[in-house]
């Protein structure tokens, strides 16, 4: 008999909202939901750019866990939108215990998928003290390898179709180095040009993070705000190699998270984030719970990933 499904707990609203100002140019819009004395938990979005969604919330249960959640630089209702100065992960880790240090919270399980993974590990190495356990999912390491599978020759192969939309802006002599190419235009001064190259990279990340493509998924990317806010940011980061000293720095500095509890969930179709990254952590850090959801792509919004997230923030809330 197969093991049934968890689902997400019932919708719910914040009990605080904020905009915490972190340097002279960022304020990031903060709620907090759940159990005001509760055991805390942080979700740490993707993208990076992508923002929160009213859905985040109900991974925890509310009873149990003071759930924090925030939009990181430039990202949903984080202002300026979209901006790109002072926006670096090392900016966002700062960010992170700014908010923990605002909220007067000692230590939480941290929970993040995608770029929230990588964001996640980030944050860890640098803080383990402050970390109870690491919920994540789709694990990408931003490693030059993992950016050239998706945006220059792999994932092409899978979604040709969507890939000929994705390079069409592009001009065929620039199409070497797509990501520079699209850097160029997310940060030049055609504002038409801006846009349409925001829509179409936000299109194809969207076209491709579910085994089943979802239609209503993809017309997010219509929305001006989140495309600019989703591609200016993301090509930002993968343009200046997530800003970390080395390719492999989130593996090579494992060994300072390993005591802490871990669980690894990864979709084994993921065509976004392969699972070949969170194999390779998975190998350097075995002391963590590592779960391949067979029928699931990139999203957390698949059945059997949503299943596994809420399972794994379940078992945490006795730490």
């Amino acid at each position: 008999m197969s093991q049934q499904l968890r689902e997400l707990y019932p919708p719910i609203e914040p009990y605080e909202t904020g905009l915490l100002q972190v340097n002279p140019i960022h304020h990031l819009h903060y709620e907090q939901c759940g159990n005001p004395n509760g055991k805390p938990v942080i979700f740490v979005h993707g993208g990076p750019g992508g923002g929160c969604d009213v859905r985040d919330r109900q991974y925890f249960d509310p009873a149990v866990y003071r759930v924090v959640l925030f939009d990181q630089r430039g990202a949903g209702k984080s202002t300026p939108a979209a901006e790109l100065r002072d926006n670096t992960t090392w900016d966002l880790v700062e960010d992170i215990e700014k908010i923990r240090g605002h909220l007067s919270i000692e230590k939480w399980v941290v929970f993040g998928g995608s770029w929230g993974s990588t964001l996640a590990l980030a944050y860890a190495e640098s803080y383990p003290e402050r970390v109870k356990a690491l919920i994540l999912r789709g694990i990408f390491t931003l490693r030059r390898k993992e950016l050239l599978w998706f945006y220059q020759e792999g994932a092409s192969f899978l979604f040709p179709e969507a890939w000929d939309k994705f390079v069409e802006p592009i001009p065929i002599v620039e199409r070497h180095d797509l990501m520079s190419a699209y850097y160029r235009r997310l940060t030049g001064s055609d504002e038409n040009e801006r846009l349409r190259c925001a829509q179409a990279w936000s299109v194809w990340e969207l076209s491709t993070s579910r085994l089943y493509i979802d239609p209503e998924h993809i017309k997010h990317a219509e929305e001006d705000t989140f495309c600019l806010q989703f591609a200016r940011i993301e090509c930002h980061y993968f343009v200046h190699g997530g800003f970390f000293s080395a390719d492999t720095q989130l593996l090579d500095h494992v060994d300072r998270i390993r005591h802490i509890p871990t669980t690894i969930v990864q979709g084994r179709y993921d065509v976004v984030c392969p699972a070949t990254t969170a194999w390779e952590l998975y190998k350097r850090f075995p002391e963590a719970e590592f779960t391949v959801i067979s029928d699931a792509g990139h999203s957390a919004k698949e059945a059997g990933t949503t299943s596994a997230l809420v399972a794994a923030a379940d078992k945490y809330k006795t730490l």
